[in-house]
């Protein structure tokens, strides 16, 4: 009898030893109190909550950041793409550093691709946990991420054929159009300013950061053993002056704060002035030299910016009788969410309304899906404005637009937004002699203009004003995500100066305990 309990106890031992050793730890020689008390359960003390920085670390593409409760559970703040990394893209994408199928949540702050593109992957690689957003981002995620699904299988199809030259097998694409339908049946709309239960340990509430249409701030409550740790993420924070968004609003203080650092070393052109600009440009480009005005932009917010302005030229007559065409069949359906949610535009929009039921269409304003219209603006040598997409000009019918135009010096490229380092519009932004396309080297003759005001992101002084509503002696730790080393540090400094403690910089995979 004493031999057989002496067996079952060295067995249980064994078991509890090899359940420890699974879950990341090793128990090793514990005290006889502490063995009695894991030889009726696993302890729940025993594990610490994480932060894990998957993305959007030292750069500005691919937000993903695990946060791993006691319990055990996996809440994703969001799950975006890697961009404009050359072929190193690709495999990053392909690898995102954590199991799909083993998250609970996806907690989105905005519908940009490099925040919400890898979704549809996720959902392919057995992800069937809930995605929660605004109800404005998951509208836009609808549209495009079933885009970016289709750019997907596209450049997969030419990429093999490039293979197949090379004798090397295909691959398949990251997810296809039909795994970026499918992935929708896990999105959970929420609206702004409530409190929303995600389980009986998590409460979410999601505020206004002014970037997109639908982005916000996300602060979670997570419970556990009577103890409740707040974190806070921002992501990307607008302007307090978008041209259509309501300003960013002030959110429930943290003690964990996760926030962006894009423009952490660079201030912004006032309003008035990017305004001028844009009309300068115009009259410069497609009236003095009767060239084409190219601008390269995201096919979300900032082409509804830029065709607002233009109407308001419009309306004021200020705006030379030329064709502008918004080249972008996303951008075209992008534009009906913004009439769809009109009443969360900002109170310059509400007074345009008054006057003009349509502050997204004027006379000589041109809405182009279809492929043949956009070639044929290729062969059009008439001075016209060319709005079309992607905004780093990586993707998309911009880089038949650019590829078409560049060696023309009648032309001109309007930059309006940010370009990571290494993307095709950063080249061109330098004005590098030779630019490739396509594989294609085009001399760059056509004149580059830039205009920093429309960018969807705050400057430095904007975003530490935005951060005023915490309480900073009140923070245990700032991470700074989406930025570049330079920025990042630069920005850095900033809120040390303004107060803030403990202020992080986060390597890609770093990991920190939170307490």
């Amino acid at each position: 009898m004493l031999f057989t309990k002496n067996v079952m106890n060295s067995k249980f031992k064994q078991n509890r030893r090899h359940k420890c050793e699974k879950k990341g730890f090793y128990v090793g020689r514990l005290a006889k109190t502490q063995a009695k008390s894991l030889s009726l359960r696993l302890n729940f003390n025993t594990f610490q909550m994480k932060i894990k920085f998957l993305g959007a670390a030292g750069e500005v593409t691919g937000s993903k950041h695990l946060i791993t409760t006691k319990s055990g559970k996996k809440i994703l703040l969001d799950c975006g793409s890697f961009q404009g990394k050359g072929l190193e893209t690709d495999a990053l994408n392909r690898q995102p550093g954590v199991d799909a199928a083993g998250i609970d949540h996806i907690i989105l702050t905005h519908a940009h691709i490099d925040h919400s593109g890898l979704i549809p992957m996720f959902y392919r690689n057995g992800f069937r946990g809930s995605v929660v957003c605004t109800h404005a981002t998951r509208d836009l995620c609808a549209i495009m991420l079933a885009d970016s699904g289709f750019i997907q299988e596209h450049d997969t199809v030419w990429f093999n054929k490039k293979r197949a030259r090379q004798g090397l097998p295909p691959v398949e694409p990251l997810y296809t159009q039909q795994d970026a339908v499918n992935c929708m049946e896990l999105f959970i709309g929420v609206a702004s300013n409530r409190k929303f239960n995600i389980d009986q340990h998590i409460r979410l509430k999601f505020t206004n950061t002014g970037h997109m249409l639908g982005s916000a701030c996300l602060s979670l409550e997570i419970t556990e053993e009577g103890h409740t740790t707040r974190i806070a993420y921002t992501g990307d924070i607008g302007r307090p002056r978008h041209y259509l968004l309501q300003p960013p609003l002030p959110f429930q203080q943290c003690d964990y704060l996760i926030t962006e650092s894009t423009y952490g070393n660079r201030l912004h052109q006032d309003r008035k002035g990017a305004e001028e600009t844009l009309l300068k440009v115009v009259r410069h480009t497609c009236v003095e030299k009767r060239g084409k005005l190219i601008i390269p932009s995201f096919a979300i917010g900032r082409t509804q910016e830029i065709v607002f302005v233009l109407n308001n030229f419009y309306n004021d007559g200020s705006l030379p009788r030329i064709p502008v065409y918004v080249d972008s069949p996303l951008a075209v359906n992008a534009t009906e969410i913004f009439r769809m949610h009109v009443s969360e535009l900002n109170a310059d929009v509400q007074q345009v309304l008054k006057d003009d039921p349509d502050p997204f269409g004027f006379n000589h304003l041109h809405y182009i899906k279809d492929v043949e219209s956009s070639k044929a603006l290729n062969d059009n040598n008439e001075p016209c404005i060319i709005i079309s997409a992607s905004g780093m000009m990586e993707a998309g019918r911009i880089k038949h637009h650019l590829a078409n135009s560049i060696e023309n010096p009648r032309n001109s490229v309007l930059v309006v937004g940010y370009c990571s380092p290494n993307t095709l519009g950063a080249r061109i932004i330098e004005r590098q002699k030779e630019i490739s396309i396509f594989g294609k080297i085009h001399a760059l003759h056509a004149e580059v203009f830039q205009i920093d005001a429309f960018s969807g992101h705050g400057d430095y002084e904007e975003m530490k004003h935005y951060l005023q509503c915490q309480d900073k002696t009140k923070l245990k730790k700032v991470f700074l995500v989406h930025g570049d080393a330079d920025a990042s540090e630069a920005y850095r400094k900033v809120l040390e100066q303004d107060g803030f403690q403990q202020v992080e910089i986060p390597a890609k995979g770093e990991e920190f305990k939170v307490y």
